[in-house]
């Protein structure tokens, strides 16, 4: 995806998008509510047009040849698109039949697909009496019906509980295990934290950020140590020794009424073992001491000033398609 734009009457939804994500991987798209990530999925899912720039996926091109990009695609949005009516096996028969893949491969990719999100032992109940997650992995297992090279996941886990988003995280990494490529975008930052490889953050329809999440907490500050001592009498030889470490000669933060210190350091691990020995061998009573990581909800906060949100034009559905792609990238830029 690259100079992607698009507009709703005045407001700029993309402002030249640029965005790659390497094939075989979780890419998580961020950013704050009306950033622009929905917009960004149906422009790749050939649900939009855009009105500048350029995307491929799986190396087709999404404006000119969209028939293509559908056959290798899935998607599943914010709202579980399945038959509550229906049994979990009706309902993927029911894909299965819709994508043309005649009454007996059906079935089997039904079973397969029940079996592979754990579902085989509910095939036969009713969608309408499934959990939270089990819906939504039923909606994942629609989406897949044609075993797409690319799947787009538009905050997969939204309403969930925690129990029900657990399942959703096994069975998206179940998902890539196997080689397909995701497109996650969600508003939970521990979310991304745990499944993407790579993560987009973008701001105002443009990209402000796009790394690891370990290289994009480098950004908020990297690691820093915090002590908390028994008896204030220790804290100046505490602070002595969290000087040590600190990065860039930084003065360490002495919280006196709660006998706590704090600095940032540049080698987490080492600076925390340093620390405890030199507090153990000058006999101080430690009450606490551990290394503070940055969170990703720092990085949202320092990137942009705001908190992320659910977005307004949420995608409902699920589609799937099948093909192979040569290209190492679903969108090049």
């Amino acid at each position: 995806m690259e100079g992607v734009a698009k507009r709703y009457g005045e407001k700029r939804a993309l402002d030249g998008l640029d965005l790659a994500v390497r094939r075989g991987t979780v890419h998580g798209l961020l950013g704050p509510n009306g950033a622009g990530k929905t917009t960004a999925v149906r422009i790749l899912a050939t649900l939009l047009r855009m009105d500048g720039g350029r995307a491929t996926v799986a190396g087709y091109d999404v404006a000119r040849e969209p028939v293509r990009v559908r056959r290798r695609i899935g998607l599943a949005g914010q709202y579980a698109a399945v038959d509550e009516i229906l049994t979990g096996r009706q309902n993927l028969e029911m894909f299965g039949r819709l994508f043309h893949l005649g009454a007996h491969r059906s079935r089997e990719r039904a079973a397969e697909l029940l079996e592979r999100f754990d579902l085989a032992e509910a095939a036969g109940k009713r969608a309408g009496a499934y959990s939270g997650g089990m819906r939504r992995r039923l909606d994942l297992a629609a989406s897949l019906i044609l075993a797409p090279d690319v799947l787009f996941l538009d905050e997969p886990t939204t309403g969930l509980d925690p129990r029900g988003r657990n399942e959703v995280w096994g069975a998206v990494r179940s998902l890539v295990a196997t080689g397909t490529t995701v497109l996650l975008t969600t508003q939970y930052l521990d979310e991304a934290d745990q499944l993407a490889d790579r993560i987009a953050v973008i701001d105002h329809g443009r990209t402000i950020a796009d790394g690891t999440p370990a290289a994009l907490k480098r950004r908020a500050g990297g690691d820093g140590i915090r002590v908390v001592v028994r008896g204030a009498a220790d804290l100046p030889r505490a602070v002595e020794a969290v000087a040590r470490v600190a990065a860039d000669a930084v003065r360490p933060a002495v919280h006196a009424a709660e006998r706590r210190i704090e600095a940032p350091v540049t080698d987490g691990v080492a600076a925390l073992t340093d620390v405890a020995r030199t507090l153990q061998d000058a006999g101080v009573g430690v009450e606490d001491i551990g290394l503070r990581r940055p969170t990703l909800d720092e990085v949202f906060l320092r990137l942009t000033g705001r908190g992320a949100g659910p977005e307004a034009d949420g995608t409902a559905g699920a589609t799937g398609a099948n093909g192979k792609a040569d290209e190492e990238e679903v969108a090049s830029v």
